[in-house]
């Protein structure tokens, strides 16, 4: 994809842009003091103390799943698939916030002052399990953090006279420059504000571009530009290329995102339930309006600067927008990847904090809280030069986003089982995940040829991962025994269409394949164990790693402690 560099379509003069950067990330730099600490809290760093309320909380848990990529991809979403586009995009993805909770609540019971899902896996199965998971968040945020400062480098060119290179590096130290100073604190007090931004935003700037771009007469006379599954709202091809993949991917970003399970384990517990429900109606309002942009610009016959379906959004606001609207809608743009962005860098940093310097190099007992702040602050700088260096090969945000996801599928039932069964073993977990990632990764290159013998198995391993996916969503809310009666049905009903056809769609295959192995193989290696872990012990190799305590740990929007917790969730006791 070729660099977009200064353009001759610059809305902005230097001053006016450097002046909106300035506003933007001076502000949430001063936001980020007020709540800075003279003698910094290592705990309260990576997760605020255990104990964020609700608005605090909802806001930034909508801000993280909001990111600029997000906008991006679905507007190419419904530029590439037509009117579906942007649902199958907003709509699962919203979905997959509502099917957290009830994992969360089982998590946050057995876990109630972890830092991340990784010192977790330790104290449950040992440190194969943890740095396999800690590996996957840090591609999974190397690899966000670089889509987010693609979209600011993108954004920055197309509306300035400054290059794709320039505005990177703009966004990134930005987006350092506040984080740096309180780490996830300032992550999610940022958010809230960032969020009612945005939402203020779309609510002007999505309905001024439609009218100004000659809605609704511009559908009627547009429809010409369409295919004929374009067109229709219930596209096979867009069903099985975009929305199944998407499916698929978001529940495994739902599971085994640090920056998600971050947020999980710094709500206070009651009120893990409302945050997610709030985020969920938050983020599907908000991404699935911005993504008709991309179906206004398909019927529009609008063609993205330099063939870059990432331009689509820039370019419509910089080409229908007034001067006042296109500043705002640079700062909802920024604010989108900002709030993404720094809260990629809180994970990092928690992850080299808790998982490698915490439990790996000093060990919980030893660590040093002084330490540990730097070695977070360190990961920050590190990671947001990383994310930089690879922002300069501008890959395609969506296929990023459905890569990622598929990869993490391969992890999302060796952990939930891992919270549930006490017959799971650590052994089962790294086997599974090995396996699954084994075949995951020729499926979805296409590595060996799928025809032929080896093609009907994918289809059977995918059909299985099928049921796998409807069985797990439906074991959060309902229990084992629907989920089991759940996941044998979708099988069944799927086998008959989906044999000899299904590996045709190499992503939505690759993520179904990595469920379906990891699944089958970590319940054979487990099913036949007699002793089981005893879950409380989670709890009691978990915890504060700072002496100074949770009260000085606390963080922005804190309550009081709840009394006790939830209960557990319908099926935490399966086997």
């Amino acid at each position: 994809m070729a660099p977009v560099e200064g353009l001759e379509t610059a809305q902005f003069n230097v001053l006016v842009v450097v002046g909106l950067l300035v506003f933007f990330y001076g502000g949430t730099f001063l936001i980020s003091t007020r709540i800075g600490k003279k003698e910094e809290n290592a705990d309260g760093y990576m997760t605020a103390g255990n104990n964020i309320g609700f608005g605090i909380s909802a806001a930034s848990m909508t801000a993280t799943w909001i990111w600029a990529s997000s906008m991006y991809a679905s507007a190419t979403s419904g530029y590439t698939y037509g009117i579906s586009g942007p649902i199958h995009y907003g709509l699962w993805g919203a979905l997959m916030i509502l099917f957290i909770y009830p994992f969360g609540k089982r998590i946050r019971a057995v876990a109630p002052k972890a830092h991340t899902l990784a010192e977790v896996m330790y104290a449950r199965h040992g440190r194969s399990s943890q740095l396999m998971l800690a590996g996957s968040n840090i591609v999974g945020s190397l690899i966000s953090l670089m889509s987010n400062f693609i979209a600011g480098g993108v954004l920055i060119s197309m509306l300035s006279p400054f290059t794709f290179t320039q505005g990177v590096f703009a966004v990134a130290a930005g987006v350092l420059l506040y984080t740096l100073w309180s780490g996830f604190r300032a992550s999610v007090l940022t958010d809230f504000v960032q969020v009612v931004a945005m939402l203020g935003a779309v609510a002007v700037i999505v309905p001024f571009i439609f009218l100004a771009a000659g809605f609704p007469a511009a559908f009627e006379t547009g429809a010409a530009n369409l295919t004929a599954e374009q067109g229709n709202f219930f596209s096979s091809t867009a069903f099985m290329e975009q929305g199944a993949p998407y499916i698929a991917a978001v529940l495994a970003y739902a599971i085994g995102n640090q920056t998600i399970a971050q947020r999980l384990f710094a709500v206070r517990q009651d009120l893990i339930k409302p945050t997610f429900v709030t985020a969920t109606v938050g983020y599907g309002a908000m991404v699935i309006g911005v993504g008709m942009l991309g179906v206004l610009a398909l019927y529009l016959g609008y063609e993205p600067t330099g063939g870059d379906v990432n331009n689509i959004i820039p370019g419509m606001a910089a080409e229908y927008l007034p001067p006042v609207l296109l500043a705002v809608f640079f700062i909802m743009i920024v604010g989108a990847l900002s709030s993404t962005a720094d809260s990629d860098l809180a994970a990092l940093s928690s992850i080299m904090m808790a998982d490698v310097y915490g439990q790996n190099v000093a060990g919980k007992e030893k660590a040093n809280p002084r330490t540990m702040l730097l070695v977070g602050r360190v990961t920050m700088v590190v990671a947001t030069a990383a994310a930089v260096a690879f922002a300069s090969l501008q890959l395609n945000i969506l296929d990023l986003l459905v890569f990622v996801g598929a990869l993490w599928g391969a992890l999302v039932f060796p952990v939930l089982a891992s919270f549930y069964w006490d017959r799971v073993t650590g052994k089962a977990f790294t086997v599974s995940v090995i396996t699954a990632l084994a075949v995951f990764l020729p499926v979805r290159f296409g590595w060996i040829p799928v025809d032929g013998a080896f093609g009907i198995a994918v289809d059977v391993l995918s059909v299985v991962g099928v049921g796998v996916v409807l069985g797990l969503m439906v074991f959060g809310f309902f229990g084992a025994g629907p989920a089991k009666v759940v996941g044998v049905a979708a099988v069944v009903v799927t086998a008959p269409f989906a044999i000899g056809s299904l590996h045709e769609y190499a992503t939505l295959c690759g993520s179904l394949v990595a469920y379906s192995v990891s699944t089958i193989v970590c319940w054979a290696m487990s099913v036949r164990r007699r002793e089981g872990f005893d879950f409380s012990l989670i709890a009691q190799r978990t915890g504060d790693f700072d002496d100074s305590g949770s009260v000085a740990a606390a963080g922005p929007g804190a309550d009081t402690p709840a009394a006790g917790g939830d209960p557990e969730p319908a099926g935490s006791s399966a086997k």
